[in-house]
C-alpha cells in the first residue's frame, strides 16, 4: 500500500509508482471519483481514445431514426 502526506494547503505528492501506473507527469491532470467510502484516482482520457468504442454492425442509422427510437422507449416507460 502506498501513502503520501497531505499538506496544510490540502496538497499531496503522488508516489512515483502511482504516477507511473497512471502514466501521468508534471502538468497532467487527474480525476477523483468518489464511490461510497472510496476515492478513485483516474487519468482523464482524451476524447479521441474513445473512437470506435461504439461499433455498429448494421446499416447506418439517421439522427431522425435515433430520435424516434428514444421517443418510443420514453413513451413506453411513461405509459406503464
Amino acid at each position: 500500500m502506498l501513502e503520501s502526506t497531505v499538506t496544510s494547503k490540502g496538497q499531496t505528492t503522488l508516489p512515483k509508482d502511482v504516477r507511473k501506473f497512471l502514466g501521468v507527469d508534471t502538468g497532467d491532470r487527474v480525476r477523483y471519483l468518489i464511490i461510497g467510502n472510496e476515492v478513485r484516482l483516474l487519468k482523464p482520457r482524451k476524447i479521441m481514445s474513445l473512437s470506435g468504442s461504439l461499433k455498429h454492425d448494421g446499416s447506418p442509422v439517421t439522427l431522425e431514426d435515433m430520435d424516434a427510437a428514444v421517443r418510443s422507449v420514453a413513451a413506453e416507460r411513461h405509459s406503464g
